[in-house]
Parts: C-alpha cells; structure tokens; sequence
C-alpha cells in the first residue's frame, strides 16, 4: 500500500521531520514558496555568469577567460535564466495565487504539483555538472544550434538533452495542472469572464506551454539521435539540414518567449488597478489581447532566421505577422495607460515596478517592430541590439 504524504509515520527527529515535510508537501503556497525559492538561487546562479560577462567584456580582447569558457558560461546564462529563473518564479506565483484568485482550497492535483517542482534540482543539477565534464560545459549558445551542438558538441551536450527533457516535463505537469485547476475549481459565480487577469494570462501561458514544450523535446531528441544514432536530421551530408534545427527550435523558441512574458502582463494587470484606485480598463479586451498574442505567437517563428536565405514571401508573411502582434500588444499597453489616466494614484514598491515594466515593455515592442522590419534585420542580426531587445 503506498502512503499519503499525511499517513506517512512521525520522522523521530524533529529536523528529519520539518525536511520531509518540505518534500513531502502538497500544499500549493508551500510549493509556491519552493519554486519562489529555487528560483532566486538559480537567478544567482544565472546572475553571476552575466556578471562574468560584464567583466569580461569591459575591455576589448580577452582578459580574463578563454573564448570556449565564455561560450559555456553564455549557453548556461540563457538555460538557466529561460528555464530555472523566469519559469519557475511565475509558476510559483501561480502556485500561490491562482488557489486563492479563483477560491480554490488548493490546486487540484496537489501530489503532481509537488512532483513538478522536485524534477527541477535535479535536472539543474545534471545542467551545471557538465562544467565538471571533460570538455567542460556545451559551448555553442542557449540556442543549441546545430551542427554545432550535433557534430561538434562536447561529451556533456547529452546532459544538457537529459536536463532539457526534464524540464520540459516539469513545465508540461505544472501546465496541466494550472489549467484543471482552472476550469475544475473555480468558486461558484465565477465565470471565466470573471477571473482575475493573473488567472487568465496563466491559463493561455499553460496552453502555450502543453504546444510547444514537446517541440522543444524533439528537437533535443534529433539531436541526440544525430550524435550517437546515425541519423542525420540536421547533418547535410546524410541528406538532412541544420537550418531546420533553427525552425524546429524557433518553432518553440518564440511562443516561449510569450510564456516567460504573459504572466508579467499578468502581474501588472492586478497591481495596476489596486494602485490606481480604478477597474481595470477594458478588461474584456485585455482577454482577447492576450488570447491573440499567444495564437500570433505560433506563426512568427520565422523572423528570428530572416538571414538564412528563406523566400521572399516567407520573409514578407513573417514580417507582417511579427508586426500584426504589435497590435495586441499595443492595446495592452494603451489599457495600462488608460487604467492610471485621472486614478487616484500612490507609488508604492510594487507600482513603482509595475510603471517602470509598462516603459521597458513599450521599448521592448518598439525595437521588436524595428527587428520585424526585415531589410532592417539583416543589419540587426547578430548584433547587441538583438540580445537588448531579448533582455
């Protein structure tokens, strides 16, 4: 008979006690404050190669590292801050707030939630053991182009998959749960139409995240299977082709980035109007924006490889989808705006955060419609203005 957390018998020690109790846990505001907490270590974690890249690049040439060391510290920086600091710090607010949003008692697959959160450690740890491989860690960027990941990669590139596919599951579990507790646990009266804006970023975030996250596995998949299975999927002399690593990738890559920004839109939706002392305006559309954001976010992958030769219609399709998702986004922002307009404002901490997102975020959408414009883009590409815009 396998034993519910609560059946489990008294540890004698009352240390041993409290550890379990912590692993064991399928309270979601427990599970919430362990991804919170995760999470701030793997921003330090992600932080402190960001810092060696400061140093580093203070002055021209190389001072302080060899140029492989650096490409390993850049492909971990992007992993660990994609996928151990954003992700699980959203998804422990979720933890923490959805249950409470929508007056739920808890989430509603608690042991599958504790479950989520304990595959990340370990797949972060496999991650940051390959700086101990021979080879030392991957060093071809948190891209993981091909052939530099496939042909070229070192020994510790199948820890990178391993960990990769770990993290996809705990994305994928936490995802399903989000979205049962949603549509199974709401209080009665509470239409969808009715839920906090928080609630309903998460709800399309973790419909992103069930599309796109097996994408992500099998592309890491081929490229295990190229480096020790014979198959030449991204390989051109086997009869494959490394660009289409880029659309696999990008395919996943893009909607991705809507995962690790939706929630925020989320976050400033609620703190917006508390602090304003107003509804928020236009909450219906804000839906809808968000609804379309994440659907346009499927079918603009391509403008992050307007430099590899594609066709010009291609190149003209994505360009005017990528501007099309400014719409949208506009209107999100205009809402924001809106909502403030004649509030009886105060400047607390976390609107002083919420204000400043709306700025960096509008500056952000403007350089993304710069990098849609593709004539622009080819002078863009590969450039800091890029890795800015990103950030």
């Amino acid at each position: 008979m396998i034993a519910h957390a609560d059946t489990i018998p008294p540890a004698r020690h009352p240390l041993i006690a409290w550890i379990l109790r912590w692993i064991l846990t399928t309270n979601h505001k427990e599970i919430g404050t362990l991804y919170l907490c995760f999470s701030f270590l793997m921003f330090i974690a992600g932080g402190a190669m960001a810092m060696v890249f400061r140093l580093e690049l203070a002055q021209p040439g190389l001072q302080y590292l060899g140029a492989d060391f650096y490409n390993q510290m850049v492909t971990l920086h992007g992993l660990i801050m994609v996928f151990g600091a954003v992700m699980p710090a959203f998804v422990g607010l979720a933890n923490w707030m959805i249950p409470l949003m929508i007056g739920a008692p808890d989430m509603a697959l608690p042991r599958l939630n504790n479950f989520s959160f304990w595959i990340l450690p370990f797949a972060f740890a496999m991650l940051l053991s390959s700086l101990f491989m021979p080879g030392g860690a991957p060093n071809f960027g948190w891209t993981l182009y091909a052939p530099l990941s496939t042909t070229y990669g070192p020994p510790s590139t199948d820890y990178l998959i391993f960990g990769v596919h770990l993290m996809g599951i705990s994305s994928i579990l936490g995802a399903i749960n989000i979205i049962v507790t949603i549509f199974n646990l709401r209080a009665p009266g509470m239409t969808l139409m009715k839920m906090p804006l928080f609630v309903w970023t998460w709800l399309i975030t973790a419909f992103l995240l069930i599309m796109v996250m097996p994408v992500l596995a099998g592309a890491v998949t081929m490229m295990l299977t190229d480096r020790h299975f014979g198959t030449s999927f991204f390989s051109a002399a086997g009869g494959g082709d490394p660009v289409m690593f880029q659309h696999v990738f990008w395919f996943f890559g893009h909607p991705e980035v809507y995962i690790m920004i939706l929630p925020g839109f989320g976050i400033a939706s609620q703190i917006i109007p508390t602090f304003a002392r107003k509804k928020l305006f236009g909450y219906n559309s804000m839906v809808y924006a968000t609804a379309s954001i994440a659907f346009l976010s499927f079918i603009v992958w391509g403008h992050h490889m307007f430099t590899t030769g594609m066709p010009l219609v291609a190149e003209l399709f994505f360009m005017y989808m990528t501007m099309l998702i400014a719409v949208p986004t506009g209107v999100k922002v205009f809402n924001w705006v809106a909502t403030m307009w004649r509030g009886a404002m105060t400047f607390e901490t976390p609107m002083l955060f919420a204000v400043g997102f709306v700025v960096m975020f509008t500056i952000g959408g403007f350089s993304g419609l710069m990098l849609a414009i593709v004539p622009a883009d080819f002078q863009y590409h590969d450039t800091y203005f890029v890795v800015a815009h990103l950030h």
